[in-house]
């Protein structure tokens, strides 16, 4: 059945349909009308779950995290500042190796304050050690959650999804509705393997001694270092697992076929722009654009930002002439974080393409298609000549402030 919505209630049904047991809510703009929807269904019985209204963010994943540890499925959303404030926790949940689901419904961090989209509140959490997916559109927001779910309990690691705050999560757009008995056999009930029980008391998360030591049992337990290690593999790991999730999910849904990057159009080009989100369907015009003035380019959308699919991207972009990476986020006092890190992935390739970054739509800043292609084109025309540091698109001159 295919409905129009927005992309929060997407959001929201993808978290009803997932059958999640607690849900802790905290508003912040512009993710209030997704834990609002979730209200609607609790109270309105078309899901039975424990509704938590929270007095922050950082309690919100305090709330997921002890839900979690007794063994349900937990859900919580956020953006922004109110991301920022889950940091703590964020790690925590991680380390316990919690099958968390939190959705990011991207917007600028303050100061100053700003309640516009851009991807700097998810890029910032990057290195926490969660599974970060990003969706393009409101179909790939209730897949990705319900495939979120999926993927956090099959490999014990928490999972945002994100998307583009206003860009889609206040926008109507189509999307299909999956049936509650094809998720529900996608989707197997959450069955922890360690989980708080009265009947069978145990510690969980006590201070680790920097070496390994020997457990209650006698036998010797990884120390701080051999469980970050396990993590990080894990993390590792999750690439293979989210691809086999993927290819059931489109065997049952016929959608998917994509895990890692979606591309348009790259098969012959010679240049490929880059992006997440919703701006990798923008430069689609674009492309197509350009395309009719016979140069061969192509588009890329980073759709599993962590743990980095650096094989895809690198088969992707293999024997590019450029690539070149368009982002709403900035390492500050470095360059974009998706522009380092396929710079990273690409560096010991023989063939590797020169690559371009651009930055642009912060706070909401306006991102026109002539600047797009604009970009572009000049990257195209001329990608030996442009620097290895990043370009702005849409910045306004400080004389123009000051005139």
């Amino acid at each position: 059945m295919h409905i129009i919505e927005s992309g929060n209630v997407a959001a929201a049904t993808g978290v009803k349909l997932s059958r999640v047991q607690v849900i802790a809510a905290y508003p912040i703009t512009p993710q209030t009308p997704l834990t609002e929807k979730l209200s609607e269904f609790v109270e309105s019985e078309q899901l039975t779950a424990q509704y938590i209204p929270v007095e922050s963010e950082h309690s919100a994943m305090a709330v997921c995290i002890a839900a979690s540890t007794a063994g349900t499925r937990a859900f919580t959303a956020t953006s922004a500042n109110g991301l920022l404030y889950m940091n703590e926790q964020l790690h925590w949940a991680v380390g316990a190796r919690l099958p968390i689901v939190t959705c990011v419904v991207n917007r600028g961090i303050g100061a100053p304050w700003t309640v516009w989209n851009d991807q700097q509140d998810s890029m910032a959490q990057r290195d926490v050690g969660w599974i970060q997916l990003y969706a393009s559109d409101h179909q790939q927001i209730i897949d990705s959650v319900i495939k979120a779910f999926r993927l956090a309990q099959t490999v014990s690691i928490p999972v945002m999804v994100c998307y583009d705050g206003y860009l889609l999560s206040h926008t109507y757009m189509p999307f299909d509705l999956p049936e509650q008995s094809e998720v529900d056999a996608f989707l197997p009930p959450f069955v922890p393997k360690h989980f708080l029980d009265p009947e069978n008391p145990g510690n969980f998360n006590t201070v680790t001694l920097p070496d390994v030591r020997p457990g209650v049992d006698g036998t010797m337990r990884p120390g701080y270092i051999e469980i970050r290690h396990n993590l990080h593999q894990d993390l590792r790991a999750a690439l293979d697992s989210y691809a086999e999730i993927d290819r059931e999910f489109e065997q049952r849904f016929g959608r998917g076929g994509s895990p890692f990057v979606e591309q348009y159009r790259c098969d012959d080009a010679r240049f490929v722009a880059v992006a997440v989100g919703s701006l990798s369907y923008q430069l689609r015009d674009v492309i197509d654009t350009m395309r009719e003035d016979g140069i061969a380019i192509g588009v890329m959308g980073v759709q599993m930002y962590r743990p980095f699919p650096d094989q895809a991207v690198a088969s992707a972009l293999a024997g590019k002439e450029c690539v070149i990476v368009f982002e709403k986020a900035l390492s500050y006092g470095n360059q974009g974080p998706l522009y380092s890190d396929i710079k990273s992935t690409l560096y010991r390739m023989d063939d590797r393409p020169i690559i371009h970054n651009y930055i642009l739509g912060l706070g909401g800043r306006e991102i026109k298609t002539q600047q797009l292609l604009d970009a572009l084109t000049e990257s195209c025309a001329r990608p030996a000549a442009i620097e290895d540091t990043p370009r702005w698109i849409g910045l306004k001159l400080q004389e123009e402030h000051h005139g």
